[in-house]
């Protein structure tokens, strides 16, 4: 009789944990496969705390923002900003949806910075020689990478197809999902920069890794966070005496004491949707703790590599 119940135990609590599982494993998600800014962490030459134990060669360091797009239903995957962390991010992955060659069905790219396009050589022919990997670019973008070598190559022996974007017009990947591109204020040397709007069956996402203060904006940062359930803000830089010796009016971010202000008046739920992303090494929220449990007090949260957003 012991045995029984004790086997009627096991039983219930396996298919309890089996049922959970069922329920929050979505279909579709969205996937951080990277948080730090465009030069990575370490940083090249960095001989500073923040670094300095990530030179060994057993510590790992964190990739270069990127977020996957998985939908399990069709067996299809989406990458947003080709890194120079892109080989390791692509691997990554490939663990949600596993295909021969790693390649997903689409790259998004917010804009011509070095940590958001430079990926895209390793689809080239000295590497995997990619065939026909649709690259979703907005148009000056398009215009950079097909007048300019390296990227121009990739497009004549079709590595990649560009497929124009349209500020506010959505991309359809599957009945009910579709990816919006929206103009944001950046340093636009080589081209335009947005932000990406993610709709999926049940919940939306929004993508700002790269945006100046949040002043030089038409639009009012508080209304997209209440428009959507989670929001990838901007967090390069903590706050303003990070570098020491830089003129930060040349590299013009929110800083994420400016932003966690700026938002101060939003509900604890309104709140809860903001997960800042794309850290310069020099934040201390790439090495202090106590730098993550002061965002977190206030009710904001740090994005981690790894994290999963269900769509």
């Amino acid at each position: 009789m012991r045995l029984i119940i004790i086997l009627g135990l096991y039983f219930s609590a396996l298919i309890s944990c089996y049922s959970q599982e069922k329920v929050t494993t979505p279909e579709v998600y969205m996937k951080v496969l990277g948080v730090a800014q465009d030069a990575g962490f370490p940083q090249i030459g960095c001989e500073k705390e923040c670094c300095i134990p990530l030179w060994r060669p057993a510590t790992p360091g964190q990739f270069i923002v990127s977020l996957g797009l998985i939908d399990t239903r069709s067996q299809k995957k989406w990458l947003f900003e080709a890194t120079p962390d892109i080989k390791r991010q692509l691997a990554l992955l490939n663990e949600d949806i596993p295909t021969e060659d790693m390649m997903p069905a689409g790259i998004f790219l917010t804009h011509a910075h070095m940590g958001h396009y430079s990926g895209l050589i390793q689809l080239g022919r000295e590497a995997i020689s990619a065939d026909s990997i649709p690259v979703y670019t907005m148009t000056r973008m398009a215009d950079f990478l097909g007048k300019n070598a390296p990227w121009s190559q990739l497009i004549e022996l079709k590595n990649i197809v560009l497929d124009t974007l349209h500020t506010q017009v959505k991309k359809k990947l599957a009945d009910d999902i579709t990816v919006t591109p929206f103009p944001v204020p950046h340093r636009d040397e080589f081209s335009e920069t947005v932000g990406f709007l993610v709709n999926g069956p049940n919940r939306r996402v929004a993508f700002i890794p790269d945006i100046d203060k949040w002043s030089r904006w038409d639009t009012k940062l508080s209304l997209i966070v209440q428009s959507v359930d989670v929001a990838y803000l901007d967090g390069t830089f903590f706050e303003a005496d990070e570098l020491p010796g830089r003129d930060m009016s040349e590299i013009p971010h929110p800083f994420i004491v400016e932003t966690m202000e700026h938002l101060k008046d939003l509900t604890p739920e309104e709140k809860a949707k903001i997960h800042f992303i794309h850290f310069n090494h020099t934040n201390p929220v790439m090495h202090d703790p106590e730098a993550i449990k002061k965002i977190e007090a206030l009710g904001f949260n740090v994005a981690r590599q790894g994290d999963v957003v269900r769509l």
